[in-house]
């Protein structure tokens, strides 16, 4: 039987932009869907539906939109608008991106709510409702603050505390007050509609639901079934309705009341999905009966209680398909520097701040992936662990496969891949792809489909050794320079290059740009998980034209990670840095300077003879990237391509007379044969030539050698 998922995440309220909370969910959430998406099951390819939807109703946007002198519908717009750049700017890939504010919703929540009106769990009585005598109007759940009735935490909303988890009526709050006009509530009688949640038939369904094998993690089972009670009698009726004014969906024949939010939100998903369909011509209810189909939910662990016990009980007692395969993956909250995001604290990260800094998303979503698993911890985000881990396992490890062997297949062998390999290497195949004589990729895969992505990627990076050690071995750099050496050469690097592929195959749901670059590199039509099984490993590369190779991927550099969290109050901004662009075929100029005056030229050094200069081996070399060094003054690491099927890391006192962008794609010359020089920084591979005049601190100008067009990478200058 082929799986049919249903794939959501919580919705993001409508009246402000994503914050970084946001994107760690979107994240997880995608790195499953596209995992799932490359699956097969009897030789057919998973359907994987991906939905998600602006949560739109409520006080706060009514009255966020009456102090802009706007409409709801046009607040909303104005936020949903904004949306794409951070959606699209992180690779995240929803198939439909919709609003509850919808004829969708409003008839499938109507249509819940009157199923449930027929199951007798919806009546009518007169309560005390808070009312805001400042506004002069009755206030939701949100519009109420105070001190948790459970755990005593401050500021707290009136329908649940986002520290411990409780929910509670607003009634309950010790201190409330109005976050409105921060005046003190007082109470009026209000006819409302209940959901009768403490029904014995509710309880019986929710204990059997959720201790359902696989619907949920056990901690989850454990937290939830404490609110339950030993026989139900934790669960409180539920008020499910608001009086008008109010931005919602009407409750059918009740003037003037509305639902409350929290019921029509999680209708949302259905409704999105629905829109889905109806534009691409799929049988909406076929799907939601369909045996295959399932529902798979990624939430915070702050909104447990809505949607462990409202929402399952509202979808079952209202009959609907989707209740017996619903599973909720619940995740923790993202700290920064293990201190909860605040931005008077200086501990917040803004996602569209980290975009316009020119950071690489792939990055995050690599550092998001090393860390999250399927437990409800929460995840921090710790700047110097994000540069070491990304430039650690990406860069040196991952990457640096690719770089240090797919030159030398478009240089000596037309970019053509070996027929066949030897024997050792496919010994070093099977050593980087199985462990204790099983495959890799099966437990890999299992760590996917059970979200523990930490475990995956770790499994990952240690076939990323395996495959740098077999390099390091062979040394392709040295085997190049022997003729009779060559298939040697090209057996190793076409080994190298097959698990690269592997390696970016189980690396793609959480790299995908990098991904499709790859492939386009290694002529796949698309990557599946298939290949990484058995002998389709290796057989479709054999005999394979390649393309030629880009760099993929810079480093992460230190000081723009530093201007990417909020100054705390009252510190000025830093400027912000400006990341290494990806390669590009040209840069700009380096600054003009004035001429030196003649009296400022250097004398000439001592004669020397020819022999002398032939000692000297300088070569035209191509700076692949170039970057700050973190607590140099003086220093720009740069990777340059010598035209050895390698690159080389040179560290050169220039940054006070170019910017690393600047200098991305341009040509230069470099003395080859000096003897590597181990620094503070890291080891220098050479030097890269400039002029500059005689007296550096009179006249600072400094001009790197730029050898005119259609000079090539490794030509030697004579």
């Amino acid at each position: 039987m082929t799986r049919k998922l249903f794939v959501t995440t919580a919705l993001p309220y409508a009246n402000a932009a994503f914050h970084i909370g946001h994107m760690m969910e979107y994240i997880q959430a995608d790195i499953w869907v596209r995992f799932q998406r490359m699956q097969r099951d009897n030789g057919n390819q998973r359907q994987v539906h991906f939905v998600c939807a602006d949560d739109t109703h409520g006080t706060p946007i009514m009255i966020a939109a009456e102090k802009e002198g706007i409409t709801p519908q046009e607040f909303v717009a104005k936020i949903a608008a904004g949306r794409p750049q951070y959606l699209d700017g992180f690779h995240i890939a929803f198939d439909n991106w919709y609003s509850t504010d919808s004829p969708e919703n409003v008839e499938l929540s109507q249509g819940i709510y009157r199923k449930l009106v027929d199951a007798g769990l919806i009546y009518t009585k007169t309560v005390d409702r808070f009312y805001d005598p400042v506004k002069g109007m009755f206030l939701a759940d949100r519009n109420i603050k105070g001190e948790c009735p459970t755990c005593h935490a401050k500021d707290q909303y009136g329908d649940n505390c986002e520290v411990c988890g409780a929910a509670y009526q607003p009634t309950e709050l010790i201190n409330p007050f109005s976050v409105f006009t921060g005046s003190t509530p007082i109470l009026k009688p209000s006819e409302q509609y209940f959901f009768k949640l403490s029904d014995p038939r509710c309880f019986a369904f929710l204990k059997e639901w959720l201790n359902t094998p696989g619907r949920l993690q056990p901690e989850m089972v454990n937290k939830v079934s404490e609110w339950l009670g030993e026989s139900g009698e934790k669960l409180a009726d539920w008020d499910i309705s608001r009086d008008a004014p109010y931005f919602g969906i009407p409750i059918p024949d009740a003037p003037g009341k509305f639902f409350y939010v929290w019921l029509d939100a999680p209708v949302g998903y259905l409704a999105s999905l629905k829109n889905y369909f109806s534009k691409q011509g799929i049988d909406y209810e076929a799907f939601l009966n369909d045996p295959a189909a399932e529902q798979v939910h990624f939430i915070g662990k702050d909104i447990v209680s809505f949607h462990l016990l409202f929402w399952p009980a509202m979808l079952n007692f209202s009959q609907h398909p989707i209740i017996d395969k619903l599973k909720v993956a619940v995740h923790g909250h993202l700290t920064v520097n293990n201190e909860k995001m605040s931005k008077s604290r200086g501990t917040g990260i803004s996602p569209l701040r980290y975009l316009e800094l020119g950071m690489n998303p792939e990055w995050l979503r690599y550092y998001l992936a090393f860390k999250l698993n399927a437990k409800v911890e929460d995840l921090d985000f710790n700047g110097e662990d994000f540069v070491a881990r990304v430039n650690s396992d990406l860069i040196g490890k991952y990457i640096n496969i690719a770089s240090r062997c797919a030159g030398f297949i478009a240089k000596k062998f037309d970019g053509k891949l070996a027929d066949s390999l030897s024997d050792q290497a496919k010994g070093w195949i099977c050593k980087a792809l199985m462990n204790e004589g099983a495959e890799r990729q099966a437990s890999i895969a299992a760590a996917f489909e059970a979200r523990e992505y930490g475990r995956a990627m770790r499994e990952i990076m240690e076939i990323t050794d395996i495959v740098n050690q077999y390099v390091d071995e062979n040394k392709p750099w040295l085997l190049a320079k022997d003729e009779s050496k060559l298939a040697e050469l090209h057996d190793v690097c076409t080994t190298a290059l097959i698990l690269f592929r592997q390696l970016t195959i189980m690396l793609s749901p959480v790299l995908p740009q990098v991904a499709a670059r790859v492939t386009e590199f290694l002529g796949d039509g698309e990557l599946s998980w298939l290949d990484t099984h058995g002998a389709a490993v290796y057989e479709t590369m054999l005999g394979r034209t390649i393309g030629a190779y880009s760099h993929l991927m810079q480093r992460v550099d230190a000081k723009t990670v530093e201007n990417l969290f909020d100054k705390p109050a009252g510190v000025p901004a830093a400027a912000p840095a400006v990341a290494a662009p990806a390669p590009a075929a040209a840069a700009t100029a380096a600054p003009v300077a004035e001429a030196a005056p003649a009296d400022d030229i250097e004398e000439l050094a001592p004669e020397i003879s020819i022999d002398d200069f032939l000692k000297v081996d300088l070569r035209v070399a191509r700076i692949v990237n170039c970057e700050h060094v973190e607590g140099a003054g003086k220093l720009l690491r740069l990777t340059l391509d010598v035209g050895e099927g390698r690159y080389r890391n040179v560290f050169s006192g220039i940054k006070s007379a170019y910017k690393p962008e600047d200098l991305v794609g341009k040509l230069t010359v470099m003395v080859a044969n000096l003897a590597p020089r181990k620094m503070k920084f890291g080891v220098s591979e050479g030097m890269v030539l400039c002029a500059s005049s005689a007296d550096e601190k009179a006249n600072p100008g400094l001009y790197l050698l730029d050898p005119t067009p259609g000079a090539q990478p490794g030509m030697r200058i004579r």
